[in-house]
């Protein structure tokens, strides 16, 4: 989401931690720093302001590490391969609820600090801490189309985005599989978390339709649009600090059909070695002006209510950031699917191979 031009299989762009003295260390390196003194952070590439973390150091003493990931399932192999030393990691509502599941998280009780009455509480929906007893929501946001505005004056919803092709302008998708899937059931007004299998052969088809249009299945898609090789792209709100920088030229949408949002929430891990540091930053992030500060820079969503009042107006008052509640309900979120996930990963090989 920021202003480098080359991603990686990540929602967000790497750049601006290189910018800081915060260290960006491999998960060995964490394990030389002493408990007492040290925070180490398993985050997405570059999903949190560099002077959240500075301003944290300065405030506790407390050095913070980060190791970043691009997906959440990169994240839980790692774990699951018995990567050891992180205190905090940020996954996704569904993927909190396998970790749940999978015993890995631990029990805060940060619901009874003082700071979490900020946090909107339409915002628990992890199946497995309802009351928040684990985790904190953290950000959200949702997954629409970036397009550029030399090449397509205006863009409203997926059949617009799909006709493109036809126009002799190429067209970019998220190599992601529930995010490529959610469109075709989306389109056909199903529940991006069915198991139907009807709903998801009907979807099946409906990709597998566009795919010969599709110019690309990949996170690297916003240099292309920014230079017009591709006129329109599935990609996620953080595009909006490219849009905000160059609104003449960009332009994000959530479809009108619908699309999917994305929550992470920040999590502490049953094995982390630094439980006591870990809580006391899930204490400091209750904070509305770090908060604040964090979604100023990630152009996405946060659930502290009192932190989006403190936002400028072009971020708080913008619909495709924060939008409206007749579009807001046409969002949906990823739940876990347990068994049913089979049923995607046969759709998501056929849509590959076809």
């Amino acid at each position: 989401m920021k202003q480098a031009i080359s991603l990686k299989s990540s929602r967000k762009v790497k750049k601006a931690l290189a910018l800081t003295s915060i260290a960006v260390t491999a998960l060995g390196f964490a394990h030389s720093a002493s408990a007492e003194e040290t925070l180490n952070l398993y985050n997405w590439g570059e999903y949190i302001n560099p002077e959240v973390l500075t301003r944290f150091t300065e405030e506790t003493g407390i050095k913070v590490k980060l190791d970043i990931y691009s997906s959440n399932e990169e994240m839980l192999a790692k774990l699951q391969a018995g990567a050891t030393g992180y205190d905090i990691v940020f996954p996704s509502v569904h993927m909190q609820d396998i970790m749940a599941k999978l015993k890995l998280l631990e029990k805060t009780n940060i619901n009874q600090y003082a700071g979490f009455k900020n946090i909107d509480k339409s915002f628990l929906n992890a199946e497995s801490d309802p009351n928040g007893e684990y985790c904190l929501p953290y950000a959200w946001g949702t997954v629409g189309i970036l397009y550029n505005k030399k090449l397509v004056p205006n863009l409203n919803s997926w059949a617009d985005f799909f006709a493109l092709p036809k126009e002799g302008k190429n067209i970019a998708m998220l190599d992601d599989m529930r995010e490529v899937i959610s469109v075709g059931l989306i389109t056909d007004g199903k529940s991006v978390n069915t198991t139907d299998r009807d709903d998801l052969k009907a979807a099946q088809d409906y990709i597998i339709k566009q795919k010969g249009n599709v110019s690309a299945f990949t996170y690297d898609s916003i240099p292309m649009v920014q230079s017009g090789d591709i006129a329109a792209a599935q990609w996620y709100v953080g595009a909006m600090l490219y849009v905000l920088q160059n609104p003449d030229d960009l332009a994000y949408v959530i479809p009108k059909e619908g699309a999917t949002m994305y929550q992470e929430d920040m999590c502490v891990l049953k094995s982390a070695p630094n439980k006591a540091n870990a809580k006391k930053f899930m204490e400091f992030f209750t904070q509305p002006d770090i908060a604040a500060l964090n979604a100023k820079q990630q152009t996405n969503g946060t659930m502290n209510t009192e932190a989006v009042k403190l936002l400028p107006d072009y971020l708080r008052n913008n619909p495709s950031i924060n939008p409206p509640v007749e579009v807001k309900a046409k969002l949906q979120l990823f739940k876990e699917l347990g068994k049913g996930i089979k049923l995607y990963d046969r759709v998501w090989t056929k849509i590959r191979t076809s």
